[in-house]
């Protein structure tokens, strides 16, 4: 499936296994900085400020994500993350939070874990998500996806295969059949006057995870052909070095904006989506995961790259310098009046080179998912290659 970095002379002698390797241990220790103990959840971000690395916030969205990783771990790398508590008390922290949240992408989360972690009391975050109604009621793409992931990934856990199948549909009917996208908002749901037109990244990487998930537990030829597709132009889309684009037109099935490149599609959602599509529905796109962690190790935008082994984080992501999101609302505006219309000269007016110094746990936690011991070892072979 995969083979190795190629291609620059930096990422050629790099070995891939070994750089996963690497990956994953830094992540851990990235993840007990980012923990907090008292509230059984963890950061929202760690970000540079000046000379320090501040903690800041909280998540249970981003605790869910962890948890989700974290069960297809050993208990010496949650005890690494968690210290003292076990998976089980924070799920439970997760699940008794739910039962008050409006937030469906918590409570889909919530749920992907406790099914994950075979929480006891899977079934009260069930309830949670049938009562927000993630089937008809107004909500991104993303966490529609999300739900239907929580209850259609293959655990032996309690689940709702009439709902599921609802928001199958639902996502189904969402996709864009001419352009190979997801909008950013679903069927049903009234789209942006400005930005109804444009999907973001993470719009296509869930619809594709949690597509493959419902084809394996169901067979459903349908959700196989559209996650198939939609990884297809997501493929042919991808940047020379391995990038992967930021904004997307969902009439043309073209980039809208390239920047930001986030370093968690590189390492963790871009290989998740495709390692998933690969192991549910047997459609491979291994070279594209190379190119993706060949970016990441080193991205031609900057010198180095994002990882950074002084601070013992993976910083967010690489932007443009330019005030706020200034390009990508003029590149919305423009393409809205005429799909062709681009911002002449964006990257001498707004050059690409900006580092953001922040990172935060669900970058981590879908790159201990993606990454994850039973996937690295069906990946590679007892002499150490891919196969």
């Amino acid at each position: 499936m995969l083979k190795s970095f190629s291609g620059t002379a930096a990422a050629a002698d790099r070995d891939l296994k070994a750089a996963v390797e690497e990956l994953r241990a830094l992540g851990i220790r990235a993840l007990a900085r980012m923990y907090r103990p008292a509230e059984r959840l963890f950061a929202f971000r760690l970000r540079r400020h000046g000379a320090e690395d501040i903690l800041e916030g909280i998540s249970r969205r981003y605790t869910g994500i962890v948890l989700i990783a974290l069960a297809g771990e050993s208990e010496r790398v949650a005890g690494a993350i968690l210290g003292n508590q076990k998976l089980a008390e924070v799920c439970q922290q997760l699940i008794d939070d739910a039962e008050r949240t409006a937030d469906l992408g918590e409570a889909a989360l919530t749920l992907w874990a406790a099914r994950a972690c075979g929480h006891a009391e899977t079934g009260r975050a069930l309830e949670r998500l049938r009562n927000l109604r993630p089937d008809t009621a107004a909500y991104p793409t993303v966490e529609v996806a999300w739900s239907l992931s929580a209850l259609a990934a293959g655990y032996d856990a309690p689940t709702d295969r009439s709902l599921a199948e609802r928001i199958a549909d639902r996502l189904m009917r969402s996709f864009c059949q001419g352009s190979g996208l997801f909008p950013h908002t679903p069927a049903g749901v009234p789209a942006s006057r400005l930005r109804g037109h444009v999907c973001c990244y993470a719009d296509l990487v869930y619809p594709i995870q949690a597509l493959s998930f419902w084809y394996r537990l169901t067979g459903s030829l349908e959700a196989r052909d559209i996650a198939g597709r939609c990884a297809e132009r997501m493929c042919a889309l991808q940047g020379q070095a391995g990038q992967w684009w930021w904004h997307y037109d969902i009439r043309t099935g073209q980039v809208l904006e390239r920047y930001p490149v986030y370093a968690i599609h590189q390492d963790a959602m871009g290989p998740m989506a495709l390692f998933d599509l690969a192991e549910c529905c047997g459609i491979d796109h291994g070279v594209h995961v190379e190119r993706s962690m060949q970016w990441l190790f080193d991205p031609p935008e900057i010198r180095g790259s994002l990882i950074d082994h002084e601070a013992d984080v993976i910083w967010r992501k690489v932007a443009r310098y330019e005030p706020g999101k200034l390009v990508r609302n003029l590149q919305a505006g423009l393409s809205r009046l005429n799909p062709g219309l681009r911002l002449p000269g964006e990257d001498l007016l707004f050059p690409v080179g900006y580092v953001d110094y922040e990172t935060r746990p669900y970058h981590m936690g879908w790159m201990l998912y993606a990454w994850s011991p039973a996937r690295v070892a069906r990946l590679w072979g007892e002499r150490g290659a891919y196969v």
